[in-house]
This record gives structure tokens, C-alpha cells and sequence, in this order.
């Protein structure tokens, strides 16, 4: 199984790669959470973060690459597929050096269309949910995940409300997540972004408290630049991290 597993995540890994040489794409980046909207279908997005900085207490770690596919199947209906490579700057104890976590596969699609697509001006509805798989060398057997997202749209101000339930790999162990992302005017071309959240993990009774701030620069109609800086408390145990990374779409077939 495990060599199934590396075989599928080298793969996709050989995906992004030939699109980031040849060609929209933070959970959108640069963020935990995520926006009530699909990809267009026949379009595939990459949110791809090359290289990320993060330390939690005396540990210090690069995330290369945080990755997050995403390929719009059909109208109103994608498919997610997502990991982060964790390489260990300080060798942690009893941690290997490389470890790919937060691996899964999800669907996602748009409940109620509304203002971020354009569809009138009450709020857009989504949800993403499906199976979190086993992580290599890090949290073993299958998980759930459900993530119900409410999304408003204004000219000058964008708001995306994550309301996220989990059930851990192997235990099975609920966690709660309740964040809140908010962008500034979309037609700028560079807006300032932030996103706050709060979690709690039932398995380990540990709360963690979290705020990002950032920007997003809109490139081109295919591509955005982000970076962002979060700031979290997990359980009282600092933890920092520094993100910069791309969206990227590209066309593999037509939608229409």
C-alpha cells in the first residue's frame, strides 16, 4: 500500500511540475480555508506553494511544496486533491525528516450560487468534503473531513466563512474549525487579505488560535501571486509561518 501511495503522490508531483515549466490556482492560497466557488469545468488549478517557512516551538520546518490541485469536473462540481511536504530543518525526535501530510481527496461543489459567482447579492454556498487518506510517515488509517463555506461578495469587501468538522486518521477523533477570511476590493490589482480561525482537536484537547495577514497580486487572468504571514497559539505553544506561493489554471478541455 505504502508503495502505491508514493507512486500516486510522485505522480502528481510530476503534474505540477510540467505545468509550472509549460503554462489560476491555500486549503485557496494563501489560506487555511477556502472560497463557496468551484473551478470552471475543464479547468485544472494548481495552488502551489514552492517553498514555505514554518516553526512550532523549537522545531523549524520548509514546506516544499504545499500543493493543492483542483480540476473543475462539472458545473458547479470539482475535485481537490491536496499535500504538504514537511522536510525538518532541526531534526525532530522521533520524527523522520521528510514527512508528506494533510494528504486528501475531496469533492467539492457550489450548493447556492449567489454574489461570487455573480448571481445576484446574497451569499454563495459551498461544501467540500471527502476522505482524509494516510499520510507517508506521519498519522496512519483514513479520516473525514466536511467543510460547509458561506461566502459574500461586495465590491470593495469579500468575506468567505469556513465552518470545518474532522474526523482524525485512525481514531477517528472530532476536531472543529471555525475561520473567517477577508479580502479587499478584487479589482485591485494587488489587495491586502487576512484570515482568522480557531480549532479544536477533541483527540488531543488542544485549542489553537490563528491570524494571517497577506496580499494576493492578480497577475494575469491565469495567475495570482500570494504571501502571507501567520501568526498561531497552539495550546499556548507559539508557532509562525511564512508562505509565498502561485495560483496557476490551465485549460484541459472546453467547459461549454
Amino acid at each position: 500500500m505504502r508503495a502505491v501511495r508514493s507512486s500516486f503522490v510522485f505522480s502528481a508531483l510530476v503534474v505540477v511540475a510540467g505545468l509550472t515549466w509549460t503554462s489560476r490556482a491555500q486549503a485557496y492560497r494563501p489560506f487555511d480555508g477556502t472560497d463557496a466557488d468551484v473551478a470552471d469545468t475543464g479547468d485544472f488549478e494548481v495552488e502551489l506553494g514552492p517553498v514555505h517557512w514554518y516553526s512550532q516551538g523549537d522545531a523549524h520546518y520548509l514546506l516544499a511544496p504545499a500543493t493543492v490541485l483542483n480540476l473543475g469536473l462539472v458545473h458547479r462540481w470539482e475535485l481537490v486533491i491536496d499535500f504538504q511536504n514537511y522536510v525538518g530543518i532541526d531534526q525532530p525526535p522521533g520524527e523522520a525528516r521528510d514527512r508528506l501530510l494533510d494528504t486528501d481527496v475531496l469533492l467539492k461543489t457550489v450548493l447556492v450560487e449567489g454574489s461570487v459567482q455573480g448571481k445576484g447579492f446574497g451569499p454563495s454556498v459551498a461544501a467540500e468534503l471527502g476522505p482524509l487518506v494516510p499520510n507517508i510517515q506521519g498519522e496512519q488509517g483514513f479520516g473525514a473531513s466536511l467543510d460547509v463555506i458561506v461566502s459574500q461578495h461586495w465590491r470593495p469587501l469579500t468575506l468567505h466563512l469556513n465552518n470545518w468538522v474532522e474526523l482524525s486518521r485512525g481514531d477517528l477523533q472530532p476536531s472543529w474549525f471555525e475561520g473567517l477570511i477577508i479580502e479587499g476590493n478584487q479589482d485591485e490589482p494587488v489587495r491586502p487579505v487576512s484570515e482568522w480561525f480557531v480549532e479544536y482537536d477533541s483527540g488531543s484537547k488542544r485549542t489553537s488560535f490563528s491570524g494571517l495577514v497577506g496580499a494576493i497580486w492578480h497577475a494575469r487572468d491565469e495567475l495570482d501571486f500570494d504571501v502571507g504571514l501567520r501568526e498561531a497559539s497552539l495550546s499556548g505553544e507559539r508557532a509562525t509561518e511564512v508562505r509565498l506561493g502561485l495560483t496557476w489554471t490551465l485549460g484541459i478541455w472546453d467547459g461549454h
